[in-house]
């Protein structure tokens, strides 16, 4: 037997069985859609933290708020993060502010409701398929031992066969059974960081619009008259 023939990572993956090629399969399918999700929430929070950024500086540079405004709602580009919160919470405060005498506390309560409604969706998008970063990186490893379980059952149950049992026969039967669970390594380690860091960026997010809210709710309150 040519044993480094037969230990060549190619030949370990034809010659497995139909089970640890479906195991090796489905890890890579979850490598592969983890890694897609990976770029796309990187390019997505850092867009939001480069808006609230920008945002941010027309806010407090002493713009007018009714200008930011008809910017905003101009419909000439997109709005999101940090601004569609000034923006829903701003219209609502005007519709209020329209609807006659009413108590400032009325008013202030629904455009924080508006305003956190704005940022609970903005906040949802960003932490849209997260969830899935989290599956991956907490049941590839359980996935990938499955298939080396029933790898080496089988190396095993191979040398019932055999009068002499030899490293050459058991050697590609349990190398074949390792591949998975390194396959299922290799599908969890990036989704588990890519998790865990982009969890804490959209928590500072969520702290950043949260202050917003605040900050901006104490500007209207003090000016109640559009």
């Amino acid at each position: 037997m040519n044993v480094t023939q037969d230990l060549s990572f190619l030949s370990l993956i034809t010659n497995a069985s139909v089970v640890v090629q479906l195991v090796l399969l489905i890890l890579l399918l979850a490598s592969g859609l983890s890694w897609y999700f990976i770029f796309d929430k990187m390019f997505a929070i850092r867009a939001a933290i480069r808006e609230a950024d920008s945002f941010e500086n027309d806010f407090w540079s002493g713009s007018d708020i009714n200008n930011l405004y008809q910017r905003s709602n101009s419909g000439r580009t997109p709005v999101v993060g940090m601004e569609k919160i000034f923006e829903a919470g701003y219209r609502e405060f005007l519709k209020l502010k329209r609807q006659g005498r009413m108590d400032v506390g009325v008013v202030m309560e629904g455009t924080r409701r508006a305003m956190r409604a704005a940022c609970q969706r903005e906040l949802d998008a960003l932490e849209r398929h997260l969830a899935f970063l989290a599956s991956v990186g907490s049941v590839s490893p359980y996935i990938g031992l499955f298939g080396t379980v029933w790898g080496i059952m089988n190396a095993f149950r191979g040398l019932s066969n055999v009068v002499q049992a030899t490293l050459a026969h058991v050697a590609p039967g349990i190398a074949e059974a390792l591949v998975a669970t390194a396959m299922g390594l290799f599908a969890a380690i990036p989704a588990v960081l890519a998790y865990n860091s982009y969890s804490h960026d959209v928590d500072r997010l969520a702290t950043r619009y949260d202050s917003f809210m605040e900050e901006f709710s104490n500007i209207l309150q003090r000016q109640p008259n559009p």
